[in-house]
């Protein structure tokens, strides 16, 4: 191989390149490659030394699709890692055709995340919301919210995302505070618990549903979902009425 990374290439005839090579062609900084490596998201170069490894065209494509999947649809790396391992191995390919089938029989007006979201400035948000910068650190952390930074340094964040940190300001202000040790962590199992619950309709609608013509299907979802959202309010209501009951 010579040191050109154009003119490399690998036994199978690809290009070749290096970790300096793949952060100039993606203009993702060498930690956050790594970082996709460590997560899945990335296969592992080929080593050839204890700190040299060759990357291929495979590589540069996988990192510009996790990149604008993750900067222009805000979506969070365990829903990316989804999408570029195999299509969710919980599907089969039948089952994902069904559900895309589905998909594209839904209204305009279907609450879904757009391909290129309005955004709004995070610090700006969290100025008006009386929140510090170390909790929405925290969300991104546990992946609850996705940000990217825009060529002014500013860091945005989806404008269907805001209601997470509205959430939040909103239990400050009744009084689960920092101080008395509420943390961002402390409402992470509720979208633990709703998506398990999640991933458990989805796999309803294709068991008990996946006979049926996919219109038929996408009607029975837009009228079913503000029904189970009752539901869930209601009964969630209920066990803590039955709760204070049985003191």
């Amino acid at each position: 191989m010579t040191d050109d990374a154009t003119t490399n290439t690998t036994a199978s005839g690809q290009r070749a390149y290096r970790m300096k090579d793949l952060c100039d062609l993606t203009g993702l900084p060498r930690q956050a490659i790594h970082f996709y490596i460590q997560q899945g998201l990335l296969p592992p170069g080929r080593k050839t030394g204890r700190n040299m490894a060759w990357y291929t065209d495979a590589h540069v494509e996988r990192l510009k699709l996790v990149r604008q999947l993750q900067h222009e649809r805000f979506l969070p790396l365990k829903a990316i890692r989804a999408l570029v391992d195999g299509q969710d191995d919980a599907f089969s390919p039948e089952q994902r055709r069904f559900l895309v089938n589905v998909k594209q029989r839904l209204s305009p007006g279907f609450p879904a995340r757009a391909g290129h979201p309005e955004t709004i400035d995070a610090d700006q948000l969290l100025a008006r919301l009386g929140l510090e910068r170390r909790e929405l650190d925290r969300m991104i952390e546990l992946e609850m919210i996705v940000t990217r930074t825009d060529d002014d340094g500013r860091t945005l964040i989806a404008k269907d995302d805001a209601w997470m940190l509205e959430f939040l300001a909103d239990l400050r202000r009744i009084g689960l505070t920092a101080e008395l040790g509420f943390d961002v962590g402390d409402i992470a199992f509720y979208e633990e618990a709703v998506s398990k619950l999640f991933d458990r309709e989805i796999h309803f609608i294709h068991e008990r549903l996946g006979n049926l013509p996919p219109d038929r299907v996408a009607s029975i979802i837009e009228s079913a979902i503000p029904i189970v959202h009752s539901f869930l309010v209601r009964y969630h209501e209920a066990k803590i009425r039955n709760f204070v009951a049985a003191l």
